[in-house]
């Protein structure tokens, strides 16, 4: 337990660092200023890696992405770091269940019936998702592979208004994305929900679901805190 706790210390500290350099980045870009130029350079630069980033791998691109994704999102301060109080808090029910294959598939379009929705653990797709916030998601296959690798995947239903939509990019980005996926699902019976796969007990693990029936101000502490308890934490250690 002590080094779970360890973990998940050491997990925070890489997060706040992280977010400290970023910062000081951001700060030495303004004292050094760019020449207008080099703003515009840099601003296509971003602009191509926003596309990227958000298109999901699909045919979404950019401006799908902005429309999944509206700018201008906020979350409040976390206030509850326990994953238990904060998912009761939310309203979010929190289960789980031992997995029971890490068998890989090479054919991509194979279907995979997974006990869960959204899928939590199991057999899945040679190849995994990467991190990002997609306007498309991957096949359910790859995201799973994801899980194993210690991911925490974000689903999201589509229909979700969008100042819900832009604060969930907001927690997404001051997570930096680090080890995310952030997916739409519109056929799961909840509003926002997020997965884990733990290594423990091994060699198969135990796959974790976290879903909520609404979104509010409490859920951003709900998801820190199920991001904090397992994310890094899969049966197959992925950097």
């Amino acid at each position: 337990m002590s080094s779970r706790r360890e973990q998940k210390e050491a997990l925070k500290r890489e997060r706040l660092e992280r977010e400290r350099r970023a910062k000081e980045a951001e700060r030495r870009k303004r004292m050094v200023g760019y020449g207008v130029g080099g703003a515009l350079a840099a601003a296509a630069v971003i602009a191509v890696v926003a596309a990227l980033a958000l298109g999901g791998g699909g045919d979404g691109g950019g401006e799908a992405s902005a429309n999944v994704f509206p700018s201008g999102g906020s979350v409040p301060k976390q206030k509850i770091s326990d994953m238990n109080k904060a998912a009761a808090a939310a309203g979010c029910k929190l289960s789980s269940e031992r997995a029971t294959s890490r068998r890989h598939i090479t054919d991509l379009n194979e279907r995979v019936n997974y006990r869960t929705n959204p899928p939590t653990d199991g057999t899945h797709y040679v190849q995994p998702a990467q991190d990002g916030a997609y306007s498309q998601a991957p096949p359910d296959t790859t995201l799973v592979h994801a899980l194993e690798h210690g991911r925490i995947d974000i689903w999201f239903k589509p229909s979700l208004p969008e100042s819900a939509r832009a604060d969930l990019k907001a927690l997404f980005d001051e997570e930096q994305g680090y080890q995310l996926l952030l997916v739409p699902r519109a056929n799961m019976p909840f509003q926002l929900a997020a997965s884990a796969w733990g290594r423990d007990p091994t060699p198969l693990g135990t796959g974790y679901l976290m879903g909520c029936s609404r979104v509010d101000s409490a859920t951003w502490d709900a998801l820190r805190a199920f991001i904090d308890e397992h994310r890094g934490n899969g049966p197959e250690t992925v950097p």
